[in-house]
C-alpha cells in the first residue's frame, strides 16, 4: 500500500495547530499573571526577569499538555496501525487520512501522540512523590534540626543510610518484579502516605486549638480527604473509583519518596538549626507557644525559599529517574508511552530511524531545562526577600 508524506513545513503547522488548547490555556493563564503579577507573591516576581518568564513558560506548556493530551493526540497512545511501522514524519494513514507528524515506531503507534500521553505520566508522579518527599521531609527533618541530640541523631542516621546507596541502585532493587510481587511497596506507601495526613492535622491543632469549631472542621476534613485518597492509594479501595494507581506506577511513586525523603531531610533539618536560634523564635518560646507551632509556624514559613527551590529541581531529578528507569524497563509495563520507554523503544534502531528517539528526547530535556530555570529565577527572589 502506498504511503503518502506531508512536506516539513506542513509538519510544523500540524503541530502547532495539534497544540492549540495549550496556546489557548497558556495565553489566559500567563497573560492573567502578568498582568496581576504584584499581587501574586512571590510566584509574580517570576515575571520580572526573563529567566523566570521562560521556566514558567516551558512548565506550563507541559502541564497543559498533559491536561489536554486526549484532545491533542490524534491516536491512541497504543494502537497499532500495521502498515505505519517504522513510517518516517508526516506520514498519512490510508485509512482515516490522519497524519503520523513524528512518524511510527517499530510497533506501528504514532510517536506524536505516545509523546502528548506520556507528559501525562510524567507530570503525575514527578511532582505528586515530590510533594510527598516533602512531606516526609519536612516532618522528620523539624524536630530533628529542632530537638536536636537523640532524636537528630537517630533520625540523622536514617537518614544517612539511605543516602549511602547509589541512587540508581537504589532505584533498581525497589522496582525490580520480585520486588513489586511482594507487600513491601504497600507497606512502605502505607506509611508514607501517612505523613501529609500527620502533618495537616498537627498543623492545624497548632494553629487553632484555641478555636474548637474551626480546629473540628479543619481536622475532620483532614481525615475525611486524606483517609479517602489513603483508602485508595494504598489498598485501592475508593468506592467512588475515582483515587487509584496503577501497582508498577504506585512502586516507582514509592520508590521516588523514599530514594528523595533523605535529601528533603537534611535540607530541613540544616535550615531548622539555623532559623531556631532567630529573634522571632526566642519570642515565641517567651509567649509560651508548643515546640511544633513555633517549627510549624515560626520556621518553617522563614525556610520556604530554599524549599521551594529545592522541590523544583527535586522535580526535575524525579523526571530524569523516570526516564532513566524507563530506559532500562524497569517499573513501568513495557507498551507505557512514558518519556523513557518510548526513548529505550526507539534506541534499539537507531541506526536506520532516527526519528522515534528525538521527540522523546526533546521532551524530556525541554520540561527537566523548564524546571531549573524556575528554579533559577526562584532562587534570585528568595535571595531578593
Amino acid at each position: 500500500m502506498q504511503i503518502e508524506f506531508i512536506g516539513a513545513f506542513q509538519i510544523f503547522l500540524g503541530v502547532l495547530a495539534r497544540f492549540w488548547p495549550v496556546w489557548l490555556a497558556m495565553a489566559i493563564v500567563m497573560g492573567m499573571s502578568f498582568n496581576f503579577r504584584r499581587k501574586l507573591g512571590l510566584y509574580g516576581q517570576l515575571y520580572d526577569s526573563g529567566v523566570g518568564i521562560s521556566g514558567v513558560l516551558i512548565c506550563f506548556f507541559w502541564l497543559f499538555t498533559a491536561i489536554f493530551a486526549a484532545r491533542i493526540a490524534p491516536f491512541d497512545p497504543l494502537s497499532q496501525i500495521p502498515v505505519m511501522k517504522d513510517a518516517l514524519p508526516g506520514a498519512i494513514e490510508p485509512a482515516s487520512k490522519q497524519i503520523y507528524l513524528f512518524g511510527g515506531d517499530k510497533l506501528a503507534r504514532d510517536v506524536f501522540s505516545r509523546m502528548v500521553f506520556g507528559s501525562q505520566i510524567v507530570l503525575i508522579i514527578a511532582p505528586a512523590a515530590t510533594a510527598f518527599a516533602l512531606m516526609v521531609g519536612i516532618t522528620l527533618g523539624l524536630p530533628a534540626g529542632y530537638y536536636g541530640g537523640r532524636i537528630d541523631a537517630i533520625l540523622s542516621f536514617l537518614a544517612n543510610l539511605v543516602l549511602a546507596f547509589p541512587v540508581i541502585l537504589l532505584f533498581y532493587l525497589l522496582v525490580t518484579p520480585g520486588i513489586m510481587d511482594t507487600p513491601i511497596p504497600y507497606a512502605l506507601a502505607g506509611v508514607f502516605f501517612l505523613f501529609p495526613i500527620i502533618f495537616f492535622t498537627v498543623l492545624f491543632y497548632t494553629r487553632f486549638k484555641a478555636r474548637p469549631e474551626r480546629l473540628y472542621l479543619l481536622v475532620g476534613l483532614t481525615l475525611v480527604i486524606g483517609g479517602w485518597i489513603y483508602a485508595g492509594l494504598v489498598f485501592n479501595a475508593d468506592p467512588l473509583g475515582i483515587v487509584a494507581i496503577d501497582p508498577n506506577q504506585l512502586n516507582i511513586f514509592v520508590a521516588v519518596v523514599f530514594a528523595s525523603s533523605p535529601g528533603v531531610f537534611r535540607i530541613v533539618r540544616g535550615l531548622t538549626m539555623d532559623i531556631k536560634t532567630r529573634d522571632y523564635v526566642a519570642a515565641a518560646q517567651t509567649r509560651g507557644e508548643s515546640p511544633w507551632y513555633i517549627m510549624l509556624w515560626e520556621i518553617l514559613p522563614n525556610a520556604r525559599g530554599p524549599l521551594i527551590v529545592d522541590a523544583c529541581l527535586r522535580i526535575g531529578y524525579t523526571t530524569i529517574l523516570l526516564g532513566t528507569l524507563g530506559y532500562f524497563g524497569l517499573g513501568l509495563a513495557p507498551e507505557s508511552p512514558d518519556w523513557g520507554t518510548a526513548i529505550k523503544d526507539a534506541s534499539r534502531l537507531l541506526r536506520s530511524f532516527i526519528h522515534p528517539a528525538l521527540p522523546p528526547t526533546i521532551a524530556l530535556m525541554s520540561f527537566v531545562l523548564g524546571l531549573n530555570l524556575l528554579a533559577d529565577a526562584l532562587r534570585e527572589q528568595s535571595m531578593k526577600d
